[in-house]
């Protein structure tokens, strides 16, 4: 079999190339999702319901640290896409080399005093009463991986960039396996209960950490550094701001809607709505992956043809990735619309939050059929180095529409209006994508040839 290497991404078929890019990362975002889905029932069933809220408590904290690196290695695998699709193997490699460097300053300076102040930060993202200790355990132990998470992260979107999902499709599925493997002995068998979840995290980051490192080590990697690029470059760290901002401000908009949906849930139903919530938001992660697979693969096909001006195969991985999303977005509608009962009592055999989730779960994925335009659109922008138009997409849904519905909407519909603040800001931001991406295509694409 011929060496695939990042100039297929300007050669092959879009189709049978997205498809190429696409079900890699389908299936590596599928086994994370699973690991999250089973970990959360592991715990619900193993430790209890409550503990399924403590998680939730935790990972906005966690993962928006954890998104630093995913934000440098998306900012920076946009241009070392653009910088290999124009043959400047230089410029990939400082980008690379400062990526690494940025992460490991970021992260490590968030974690201490995120440690220092646990006893703040849990309550303000809402783990009160029952939730609080278990959350706190969970905290501190996982905190001490994030690290290793977000070098894993930037890395993984580096391999992409590269043109190799099978490996970025491994690095995925490594720490999944493990976390659930670990989850057995530490859960099941050792009962250490919330402290056997998080060690089992945290040692599924490093297990991930370790087969990154040795796949930029290898032959299989076409980026081999040396010391000086390490060396923080002032122009390379602006572009990778400035691209990697648009991915942070999305996380950081994500962990400011969990600590508003927690404290506001958990004021209108307590324990119950939170964990509730935990388990749609569970779902989301997991239900949607095949999805987030389409936009994965067409980020790296987007930014090389974008960098080498063949604007044509823009133009046509834009239609074909729309396609298949929405089509698998649609499949996914129907799932969910038809099983939500049987889908919550995966999780926990809970009265009240059986009672509850069902419709919470059809209120937020009544809008997913339209979703795809979203999440193309805005991944377009940042795949071709917009940063402005990309930022300004990524916080629509969220933070110009969902926000402030999650404020309004629950003085007048109490805690439905939090579900229906859902497929309203699904559906406002996707009309304002749609509008942004066609000007895109008509202006830049379609009149300016290669």
């Amino acid at each position: 079999m011929a060496k695939t290497t990042s100039k297929d991404l300007g050669t092959q078929a879009i189709g049978k190339l997205l498809i190429k890019q696409a079900v890699p990362a389908s299936i590596g975002i599928l086994v994370m999702s699973l690991n999250i889905l089973v970990d959360t029932i592991f715990v619900g069933q193993w430790i209890g319901a409550t503990a399924i809220a403590a998680i939730n408590v935790v990972l906005p904290v966690s993962f928006f640290i954890a998104a630093l690196g995913m934000s440098i290695g998306v900012g920076g695998s946009s241009i070392i896409s653009r910088a290999l699709g124009a043959n400047n193997e230089t410029k990939a490699l400082q980008t690379f080399g400062n990526q690494i460097t940025l992460t490991l300053l970021f992260t490590v300076a968030l974690v201490i005093p995120g440690l220092f102040y646990v006893d703040d930060i849990i309550p303000a993202f809402g783990g009160k009463g029952a939730i609080f200790e278990p959350a706190k355990i969970y905290y501190t132990i996982v905190l001490y991986g994030v690290p290793f998470l977000a070098l894993c992260m930037m890395g993984n979107t580096v391999i992409r960039a590269e043109g190799k999902p099978k490996f970025a499709m491994y690095a995925m599925m490594i720490p999944s396996v493990g976390n659930l493997v670990l989850d057995f002995i530490f859960i099941n068998l050792m009962d250490l209960g919330m402290a056997g979840a998080a060690w089992a995290s945290t040692a599924s980051y490093l297990l991930c950490f370790l087969f990154i490192f040795w796949y930029f080590m290898s032959k299989n990697s076409e980026l081999k550094l040396s010391n000086c690029y390490f060396k923080l470059k002032l122009n390379i760290i602006k572009e990778i701001g400035s691209l990697g901002f648009v991915t942070l401000s999305r996380q950081a908009v994500v962990s400011i809607t969990y600590l508003f949906m927690n404290n506001i849930l958990y004021d209108l139903g307590g324990e119950t709505s939170v964990t509730a919530y935990a388990i749609v938001g569970r779902m989301l992660m997991f239900a949607l992956f095949p999805v987030f697979g389409i936009t994965q693969g067409f980020l790296p096909i987007a930014g090389y043809n974008y960098g080498a001006y063949q604007y044509d195969r823009v133009k046509q991985a834009i239609a074909t990735a729309l396609k298949y999303a929405a089509a698998l977005a649609t499949l996914v509608f129907i799932m969910l619309m038809i099983f939500p009962e049987e889908i919550t009592r995966l999780f926990t055999s809970d009265a009240e939050v059986l009672k509850e989730t069902p419709s919470a779960m059809r209120w937020v994925f009544a809008a997913t059929p339209i979703i795809a335009v979203q999440l193309i659109g805005a991944a377009y922008f940042q795949a071709v180095g917009k940063a402005i138009p990309a930022l300004l997409l990524t916080l629509t849904r969220q933070g110009f529409f969902f926000i402030p519905l999650i404020l309004i909407l629950p003085k007048f519909y109490g805690e439905l209006g939090v579900w229906m603040s859902f497929p309203i800001s699904d559906f406002l931001s996707t009309v304002v994508t749609a509008f942004f991406l066609k000007r895109e295509v008509t202006l830049k694409l379609s009149k300016t040839t290669a």
